[in-house]
């Protein structure tokens, strides 16, 4: 099987540091790079999951339940996709639900594991993460304002950049119709 090395990230970063706003980020730009008009990939549903956890974990309870909800609509209908990842879509439609119930109930944040069922891509997966320093399946360390928070001390000047630069050529394309 053979698979993006974004999502092995992805895989490592969800279940060895529970870095959920870099799992984000990791397949956000996978995303970007291979089909960003598909606004329901199964890419999105994944990135959904890490952002409701991100958001539960932090205690958003609002933007961690109507994240979810969102993963689990467009997950739901993507269940080829997920088998071709190594993941049971079954089982991780019926985790996204028992989450969604624990975060309906405002109940605290509890890590969860993504139900891989290919042995191959679990065994490299737990192997990545021994090499880079990471217990597989740890659950989420909640006193880690770093990891907890991590949106707050990013650096964005890439983007404010992009930014400003989108906006200056707007502004000459709307100049050149005057």
């Amino acid at each position: 099987m053979h698979l993006p090395e974004d999502y092995l990230s992805f895989l490592i970063h969800f279940h060895g540091t529970r870095d959920y706003f870099e799992c984000h980020e990791i397949l956000e730009e996978y995303w970007k790079e291979t089909a960003p008009k598909e606004r329901d990939s199964h890419w999105v549903g994944l990135i959904q999951i890490a952002v409701a956890l991100y958001h539960d974990r932090r205690g958003n309870n609002a933007g961690a339940t109507r994240t979810l909800a969102k993963a689990i609509s467009n997950l739901h209908l993507k269940k080829a996709e997920l088998r071709q990842l190594g993941l049971d879509p079954e089982a991780l439609l019926d985790l996204l639900q028992l989450t969604h119930e624990r975060m309906l109930l405002k109940k605290p944040y509890r890590s969860i594991n993504l139900p891989i069922n290919d042995p191959e891509l679990l065994a490299h997966c737990q192997t990545l993460c021994k090499q880079n320093g990471y217990t597989w399946c740890m659950d989420s360390d909640c006193t880690n304002v770093g990891l907890v928070d991590k949106h707050l001390t990013r650096d964005r000047s890439d983007v404010i950049l992009e930014r400003a630069k989108q906006l200056s050529l707007r502004k000459l394309k709307i100049e050149d119709r005057s």
